[in-house]
């Protein structure tokens, strides 16, 4: 684990001080977990931008996935 030095602004402090005091953590805690879920939220929407590409540059034909509707167990039979 590595220590490192951030530059935060005063209201941004003293909400994060108010959280950790509330969920009886602290600073370096919380921030290593919201880094965390941002980092994968990042990459989440990174993947969605991927496929969002793909699918301009290769639309989806008008029957490109009936073929499947029959295979469906749709749960109303």
């Amino acid at each position: 684990m590595r220590t490192i030095q951030m530059t935060l602004d005063d209201d941004l402090v003293h909400e994060l001080d108010s959280i950790v005091k509330e969920a009886n953590t602290n600073r370096s805690a919380f921030t290593r977990d919201a880094l965390r879920k941002a980092i994968t939220y990042y990459h989440q929407l990174r993947l969605v931008e991927k496929h969002r590409k793909g699918y301009l540059q290769h639309p989806i034909k008008n029957d490109e996935f009936s073929l499947w509707e029959d295979e469906q167990a749709w749960g109303d039979e």
